[in-house]
């Protein structure tokens, strides 16, 4: 969480102008439901959204060192704010798993709510070992007992000297984000949301039987992803924990070039080809039951949510889009073949 939240104090000027989450629900990578409406919310509470972000990445991390009480509180922080997180947005399984590290937080006398009170049960057991500490008495530790601190010994040694250069990265002004500093990745540095997009741009891919690409006459249509922004009247998906790996990528590359995601091609080869596995990937494949595109392009596309109440609300329209131009020229099967020989890739066969 420090990491997290130094990443963003050194990163994009809005996390310090307290401006960010202006932008952060439209923009995020897979938006939900209740995105759409936070994004509306007055401008004073956006700035005290960040400044409770601020607060829970920057200062709460040291309230473990402060003592039972301030632990307990660190812990109940930590998964509310993971919570608010995982209503408002799907960034899959990452602040699920988050909490559990915060579950350590709490110890045996906090936590015995959750376990039975009857006679013979967890909580009476551990109330009469307490007792025998408490009165002197030590019990017997076996063999076992002497590997197991062996053990954790050696493993707190090495998270520590592996955890040496995560600390001075931390320390670093050039801070490096989601980073790991050895081979086995036991040890690494997160930071997320280091700077956000202000404008949300998405790629959308169709296709098209026309002989020619280039007829204006030339019916194109839209495939859609099972979870990104595509069809206007489509309402925002929540699929948290789920992580749709194909549209998360889909977002990355709306804001950079197909030259920089030469996997787009590769996915346009595949829908040429009509591949069953490639098009379970997608949640409409608008030439089903008919013989597959002659053609797919790219279009890049502006997308804004729409006004809640508004004129395009009101047409069932959850968003609103602009085009700003191509992604990728108009492409077919026969064309790609030497772009696919390049790069050793299997050329798609139609199933």
């Amino acid at each position: 969480m420090l990491g997290a939240g130094l990443i963003k104090i050194r990163g994009d000027r809005c996390w310090r102008e307290l401006t960010c989450m202006d932008y952060h629900y439209e923009t995020q990578p897979v938006p939900n439901p209740i995105a759409y409406f936070m994004h509306r919310s007055p401008w004073w509470f956006h700035q005290f959204e960040t400044l409770v972000n601020h607060f829970i990445e920057l200062v709460v991390p040291f309230f473990l060192f402060l003592g039972r009480r301030m632990c307990i509180i660190h812990g109940l922080l930590q998964i509310l704010f993971q919570v608010l997180l995982i209503v408002s947005g799907n960034l899959s399984f990452l602040n699920w798993l988050t909490i559990v590290p915060s579950i350590a937080c709490f110890d045996d006398t906090s936590l015995g709510f959750l376990f039975s009170s009857k006679r013979g049960g967890v909580k009476e057991r551990v109330a009469q070992m307490q007792l025998k500490e408490a009165a002197g008495e030590q019990l017997p530790l076996r063999y076992g007992c002497y590997v197991r601190k062996v053990v954790n010994i050696s493993f707190g040694l090495l998270i520590a000297y592996l955890s040496i250069p995560v600390v001075l990265n931390l320390l670093n002004s050039r801070q490096v984000m989601n980073t790991s500093f050895n081979p086995l990745r036991i040890v690494n540095t997160y930071g997320a949301f280091g700077s956000i997009t202000k404008e949300r741009t998405e790629v959308v891919l169709q296709g098209t039987s026309s002989l020619d690409p280039n007829d204006p006459a030339a019916v194109w249509e839209e495939y859609d992803f099972k979870c990104k922004p595509g069809n206007l009247k489509r309402r925002p998906c929540f699929i948290t924990p789920y992580h749709y790996r194909l549209d998360w990528l889909m977002w990355f590359a709306a804001f950079q070039t197909y030259e920089q995601n030469e996997w787009i091609i590769h996915l346009a080869g595949k829908l040429l080809a009509q591949e069953e596995a490639t098009l379970s990937l997608m949640a409409t494949n608008p030439f089903a039951g008919r013989g597959p595109p002659r053609w797919i392009r790219g279009e890049h596309f502006k997308y804004k949510f729409s006004q809640p109440g508004g004129k395009h609300a009101s047409e069932g329209r959850w968003w609103i889009r602009k085009r700003i131009g191509p992604y990728f020229p108009p492409v077919n099967l026969q064309g790609l073949k030497k772009f696919y020989e390049d790069r050793n890739w299997p050329y798609p066969v139609r199933d």
